[in-house]
């Protein structure tokens, strides 16, 4: 029985707990989104999770560097999984002081837990006890989705234990359900949590030709790099409002097909909540690619009872994974597919009280991360990741996937959601994970977003998805930074496009869609929108801090443009728009890099559609980091791993995007330029300079 049954009401009243002397605020919400609290009555037990700090953590991005930057003596050399987990187990010291405080407490030994990974310890106990052991109060919270969770607003630990503890489960860990990226359809489906999918119409819709009215949008430019021909190549002429694979192919300068493929360096997707269908992806390439046999599929790892394909017109056909697939098969085919579809359908559609997102996957494709102690969390969180077995109809009825598969060099996710819903400790865990893949030759990609400088609609407790602060207002509220974008260690993917009128020869500008326009000029009519742009998302992080691979260009963009007001976040992210203003300009920025995200022609559900959005750019350009690591294996070298120092300290392999906006939250965002800018970062890929540069580096 669900741990969340055995929780009943207690007084709606509660006198607040005495702080005992000696101890330290450990942990403390920013944001609450409940509806109502209720006290967890004192006799239900709490499986309480106690993640230790991880040492040599504060090592981690230097030793990342190390095999990363390209003027490193290490380049290229990775880490294996096991060098990885040992340069950052907890102290000894960690594990006996947490474990004599508990015991001091009158928990006896055998109460205690303690994985064989040493990163955690459990223990259950009486909410009463955890209450008084953590100086705080744990209620029910319901949230507007129905979903029922538990946690507490701070919590307080003694100040010699503090220090040893990364945080306390359930805790402040305790977040709102992830929401999708929006690949705004012509009627919003059952989207899945956390995803950031496409905004698509069919055909049938009467799209405006490309020399039909533009709609408005930025301002056109045809100067600059990128393909520098002036003929139009047959069938490119309208690639400003039909991308197609020849039109990516000619845009980045990718060859048509490689010609060898090797086992190791296989394409990563991943995919939550929706499913690509096998007959989609057939008519896509009877239609665009002939030469790929019908009936070519992707091998599917299913983590936790996620599995696919499924029919089409299956309400879990959404797009998402049609696309990715549709996308990844153009550019590197006859190379292969993996698909990590992840969690059953209950938790993977939203249907339960599980919000977490990623930790299954990383689970999944390593076994140390299942019971992983870092920055205050252990493990998996009961009041936030899916649980299983999982008894509901449709659940996945074994135990949670711990290092069952092996996980590709390259992985494209197009799936976050708004950094502020998050506990800052649950995020750096994440993202420390993904630094440790990234020490063992992985390429995470994520794309940026759709909303500019905001969230989303609705999202945050905001129309527009911005974030409230002390000295802002409703007509200039908090621009709103997207997580996985702002962890340093993923390579983020804005928005690119062709104008309307454009054509393959000219130079891209940022991907931003009037949507009201588009929808008038396509007969749906006069829309109903909170946010009149679709935009390449960008902008800079509450929490973590920017990393010296791109200070300088960060800071070249910030000292020579004209911005809105700034604010310089402390380390807790705790005065957000501090002083009226909008950005941190002391945090992570993103995106690195570009690819196109509008007008991709597609198949869903049967259909040829034409589609938006961020999600196209991340599978893009991961397809271009897999032909380089087939190029670079080939060579008799490893892969390229964590590409974003080499990029940023090697501009001129990308097209640079000086045109466009990322519109939202009352203004208009951040502008492309010349130079990495927080719209299109430092461009999209070009291929031929990239295989020459990424050929060149040991």
């Amino acid at each position: 029985m669900s741990w969340y049954a055995s929780l009943t009401v207690a007084s709606l009243i509660a006198s607040a707990l005495a702080i005992p002397a000696g101890h330290v605020l450990h942990e403390k919400r920013t944001i609450s989104n409940h509806l109502e609290r209720r006290r967890v009555d004192g006799d239900a037990i709490i499986p309480v999770r106690i993640a230790l700090k991880q040492s040599n953590l504060e090592t981690g991005y230097d030793r990342l560097m190390e095999v990363s930057h390209p003027e490193s003596a290490r380049y290229g050399k990775h880490f294996s999984a096991e060098e990885v987990a040992e340069m950052f187990a907890p102290a000894q010291e960690s594990i006996d002081t947490v474990k004599n405080w508990l015991m001091g407490f009158g928990f006896g030994e055998e109460d205690i837990m303690h994985y064989t990974n040493k990163n955690w310890l459990a223990i259950d106990m009486p909410a009463s006890k955890a209450e008084e052991l953590f100086a705080t109060e744990y209620h029910e919270h319901d949230f507007a989705d129905r979903s029922m969770r538990i946690g507490c607003d701070e919590y307080y630990l003694p100040a010699h234990v503090a220090p040893h503890v990364d945080l306390i489960k359930p805790g402040v860990v305790m977040s709102n359900r992830m929401k999708k990226r929006s690949l705004h359809k012509r009627q919003w489906g059952n989207w899945p949590p956390n995803h950031k999918g496409p905004h698509s119409w069919p055909h049938s819709q009467g799209w405006p030709s490309h020399t039909s009215t533009p709609i408005s949008g930025p301002t056109s430019t045809s100067s600059g790099s990128g393909p520098t021909s002036t003929s139009i190549p047959a069938g490119l002429a309208n690639c400003d409002t039909h991308i197609t694979p020849p039109c990516l192919r000619y845009l980045y300068q990718i060859p048509a097909h490689p010609n060898n493929t090797s086992p190791e360096n296989v394409m990563g997707l991943y995919e939550s909540g929706d499913y690509f269908a096998q007959e989609d992806l057939d008519l896509f390439f009877a239609k665009f690619l002939p030469y790929i046999p019908q009936g070519t599929t992707p091998k599917v790892d299913s983590v936790d009872g996620g599995h696919a394909p499924v029919a089409v017109h299956n309400p879990l056909n959404g797009g998402e994974s049609d696309t990715d697939l549709e996308l990844a098969y153009s550019l590197i085919y006859p190379q292969t597919v993996t698909v990590y579809q992840v969690d059953d359908i209950p938790n993977a559609t939203g249907h339960t009280n599980a919000t977490g997102f990623l930790n299954d996957f990383l689970d999944a494709v390593d076994g140390s991360y299942c019971n992983y102690t870092a920055f205050g969390i252990t493990g998996n969180s009961p009041s936030i990741d899916p649980q299983y077995p999982d008894p509901r109809k449709n659940g996945y009825k074994g135990q949670l996937m711990c290092g069952t598969y092996q996980l590709t060099r390259v992985v494209s996710i197009s799936y976050g959601s708004p950094e502020a819903q998050f506990p800052q400790n649950y995020l750096q865990r994440q993202c420390s994970e993904i630094m440790k893949l990234g020490m063992q030759g992985h390429s995470i990609l994520n794309a940026a977003g759709d909303y500019g400088v905001g969230a989303g609609p609705n999202q945050n407790g905001n129309p527009y998805g911005c974030l409230p602060g002390p000295g802002s207002n409703t007509t200039f509220p908090v621009y709103s930074p997207d997580w996985p974008s702002s962890c340093p260690y993923m390579t983020v993917v804005g928005g690119s496009q062709l104008n309307p009128g454009q054509n393959v020869n000219d130079r891209e500008s940022a991907m931003q869609v009037n949507l009201t326009a588009f929808n008038i000029a396509t007969g749906e009519g006069q829309p109903t929108l909170l946010i009149q742009y679709f935009a390449s998302a960008g902008g800079f992080s509450n929490f973590f801090p920017i990393p010296s691979y791109q200070k300088a260009d960060v800071e070249n963009y910030i000292n020579t443009q004209t911005l809105p007001p700034s604010y310089n976040a402390n380390a807790q992210g705790t005065n957000i728009g501090e002083g009226g203003g909008l950005w941190n300009r002391l945090g992570r920025a993103y995106p690195d890099v570009a690819a196109n995200g509008a007008y991709l022609d597609i198949f869903n559900n049967g259909t040829e559609e034409r589609i938006f959005g961020t999600s196209l750019a991340s599978p893009i350009f991961a397809s271009v980091l897999t032909l380089l690591n087939q190029d670079r294996t080939e060579a008799g070298k490893g892969p390229v791993g964590f590409v974003n120092p080499v990029l940023y300290a090697n501009p001129w392999v990308l097209n640079d995007i000086i045109n466009g906006s990322n519109p939202n939250c009352n203004s208009s965002g951040f502008h492309a330029t010349t130079g990495w800018d927080p719209v299109t970062g430092l461009g999209t890929p070009n291929y031929p300079k990239m295989r020459e540069l990424f050929l060149s580096l040991p």
